[in-house]
Parts: C-alpha cells; structure tokens; sequence
C-alpha cells in the first residue's frame, strides 16, 4: 500500500487523500445529493445565492478548487472535517501544477 507523510509527519494511506473535487463528488452522491441539492444547500446554509451548479460541477471537475469561504460551507453540509477540505484542496492544487 502506497504512504506518504502529511504536514504533520504522520504517514497517510494515498487512499485516505483525494483532489478535494473527488471528495466532494464522493461524499455529495454518500449524502444522496444531486449537484444542484449541494449548490442549494450550499446556499441556504451561507445565505448567498450566488452559488450554481456550474460552480458545483466546476469543483467536482478539479477546474477549480473551493475558497475558504465555500469550505467552511461544504465542512458543515457535506459533514467532512475543515482539515480534510484544507489538505484536499492543497492535493488538488499540487496535482494541477504537475
């Protein structure tokens, strides 16, 4: 099995980490949510209705990574710890500079 260290220096199973845009496909389709549920979701909770299903899709694509501010919105309805989003999207970015 594949390890890698994380910023701690605790040895990870490659298999715990995932581009954040596959972890939030992953655990919308567990919670049973469309992508337009997530975005509407998203929005009721954060009150800011400027959030589409394009966004959604966009994330779940890895065209674009989610900001804190929407991070902070996905950890409380996709029920997924702010350090797992954080190390996610820090995946993601690495991957997409390869």
């Amino acid at each position: 099995m594949l390890t890698r260290e994380n910023a701690a220096g605790s040895r990870v199973r490659s298999s715990d980490s995932m581009p954040i845009g596959r972890l939030i496909r992953s655990v919308r389709r567990e919670h049973g949510l469309t992508q337009y549920g997530l975005a509407e979701a998203l929005a009721t909770v954060s009150e800011n209705d400027s959030l589409s299903r394009d966004e959604v899709a966009r994330w779940e694509r890895g065209k674009r990574v989610p900001g804190p501010y929407w991070q902070q919105w996905l950890s409380a309805v996709l029920e997924i710890s702010p350090d797992r989003l954080r190390s996610s999207a820090r995946l993601a970015r690495e991957l997409r500079w390869r």
